[in-house]
């Protein structure tokens, strides 16, 4: 298989590692070793898989590894929703008995979460605050009367809240409409995944800084070449979303979407007087390019918006527009300068399907989580581990939806501009 870069380098450090204090990354592999159970990417996904692959089989030898530092990857660069429920563009009211079972699938897994941080005795920033989702057009009206449907049809709870209601509560006259629903809990996500890696077991051997660069199969098992050193492994998970592709895994499937965030300081209390009852909340688009928003505990404002095909976009280029979409829906906000700004890939699939399963002999995949790879990811981890043991579990390519075929590139990028394009004229209003 090919010999690529398989890992980011970002342009800037991500903003939520930067708030927290300096973290000592684990050592880089430097020498050859044998496991019995190799996992890509030290996220969500990879790191629900190594603690459930070690509840199984407590004997086996796991290793860890990751490109970039905990923290500091994709995991610690979104902007910290944790839902319990499907996201608005999943979310189908005419397939309800299987949108409630993958709900239930979702918040079992979200209280797992939450226990598990919350048992660490670390202090980390989560709460269930519950999420915004509100519209500022038609096109926005239109895919919020869709997700109010599928609450509905679930017998989910939420509040709809006219222009008036959503300012008294978060300080906006952008929207005309919205709802609040609690099925959500907002965390400080690089320390959330920084908990989580915290806790893993004392026997799985967690590698920073170390990158998969080319995987080659073996009569029994597989090889991985990282910088300095070759791993063999009897089992191969591969955890690290899009960048799996460029090891050779789900090309004509994944694309690395690139979203970009800005967080402003902390507020003065006047300026935070003037923005709404709520002390912390987040808003989530009901059109897909819409800006997604949080006011953190602290008092500043993150927005998150704007895309970009395979490829991150200069911060030069992009913090000027964020900060204009942030102004748009704040314009008593003073004059500001983001502290941070801050871009992270995303593994897109044309469908929102995931790219999941064992794909070749020994080799496991979870990637595609086109959002929503907190929770989600979580549960996708942890049944992929339990697939590799030979254990039944719930049918995930018809709850979750199977990644659709995409044609090469050029067509596929060329595809992407001109449908980014179309979108972009009928929200032009959400952005």
């Amino acid at each position: 298989m090919s010999k690529q870069k398989s890992f980011p380098n970002y342009n800037s450090k991500s903003g939520w590692n930067a708030l927290l204090p300096a973290r000592a990354a684990n050592p880089a592999l430097e020498e050859d070793i044998s496991v019995d159970v190799l996992i890509i990417g030290a996220g969500w996904t990879g790191i629900s898989a190594a603690k459930r692959w070690h509840s199984l089989s407590p004997d086996a030898d796991i290793a860890l590894i990751d490109a970039s530092e905990i923290g500091e990857g994709n995991p610690g660069r979104n902007s910290g929703f944790l839902l319990e429920i499907a996201l608005a563009e999943d979310a189908n009211p005419d397939q309800i008995e299987k949108m409630k079972l993958c709900n239930r699938l979702t918040a079992d897994t979200m209280a797992k979460i939450f226990a598990e941080i919350k048992g660490s005795g670390q202090l980390v920033d989560i709460s269930k605050a519950g999420t915004y989702r509100a519209a500022a057009s038609a096109a926005g009206m239109k895919s919020l009367q869709n997700y109010r449907a599928f609450l509905d049809a679930a017998g989910l709870e939420y509040d709809s809240l006219d222009r008036s209601a959503l300012e008294s509560r978060i300080g906006s006259k952008f929207y005309q409409e919205g709802l609040y629903s609690p099925d959500c809990y907002l965390a400080q996500p690089a320390a959330a995944i920084r908990t989580l890696a915290s806790l893993l077991p004392e026997s799985v051997q967690l590698f920073e800084n170390t990158a998969a660069l080319q995987l080659k199969p073996l009569s029994a098992g597989w090889q991985v070449q990282t910088p300095n050193a070759v791993i063999t492994a009897s089992k191969l998970i591969l955890a690290n979303n899009a960048f799996s592709k460029e090891l050779g895994i789900g090309r004509s499937h994944l694309v690395a979407m690139h979203t970009y965030a800005g967080l402003t300081p902390v507020l003065e209390q006047s300026v935070l007087d003037d923005l709404g009852s709520d002390e912390s909340w987040g808003l989530l688009p009901t059109h897909r390019l819409g800006s997604t928003l949080r006011r953190t505990h602290d008092g500043r404002l993150m927005v998150r918006s704007m895309h970009s095909y395979e490829k991150e976009a200069p911060r030069a280029k992009i913090e000027g527009e964020l900060q204009h979409r942030l102004e748009k829906r704040f314009p008593q906000l003073p004059n500001f300068d983001f502290e941070h700004c801050w871009g992270g890939a995303v593994g897109f699939t044309y469908n929102g399907g995931a790219v999941w399963g064992e794909f070749k002999p020994g080799l496991y995949v979870s990637a595609g989580c086109n959002g929503g790879g907190t929770v989600k990811g979580t549960l996708l981890g942890k049944l992929l581990a339990e697939t590799a043991h030979g254990l039944e579990v719930p049918d995930v390519p018809n709850l979750f939806g199977r990644a659709s075929w995409m044609p090469p590139e050029p067509f596929r990028k060329l595809g992407f501009n001109i449908a980014a394009t179309l979108e972009s004229r009928q929200g032009r209003h959400e952005l």
